[in-house]
């Protein structure tokens, strides 16, 4: 026989490992502000490894030191990518257009 001490202990321990699986399936992002001299404001939503700005889905391309590369289709050379972010800088250049991003 089960004591009921044993019992309430396995389903406490199920219960918090059912949680902890639970909490790595939810899904994390970032949203960014960002401005550049000739337009106000743009949002942009930094998802796992895509990047959605200005209505576009960008893939993530890769990350050369601080400066990671996003494009539609990635090129062969990732610093060619359309667009490229600095996260510490908030630094953000989309089709040459230069963007200044903080974290919301």
């Amino acid at each position: 026989m089960i004591q009921p001490a044993f019992q309430l202990t396995r389903l406490t321990l199920l219960a918090i490992s059912l949680l902890v699986l639970t909490a790595c399936e939810r899904e994390s992002y970032t949203t960014w502000s960002c401005h550049s001299a000739t337009e106000v404001k743009a949002t942009m939503i930094l998802r796992k490894a895509v990047m959605e700005f200005q209505d576009l889905k960008l893939d993530y391309c890769g990350s050369l030191g601080n400066q990671s590369y996003f494009d539609v289709r990635c090129p062969g050379v990732i610093q060619e990518s359309n667009t490229s972010f600095a996260p510490a800088s908030g630094s953000l250049i989309n089709q040459g257009q230069q963007y200044q991003c903080t974290a919301l």
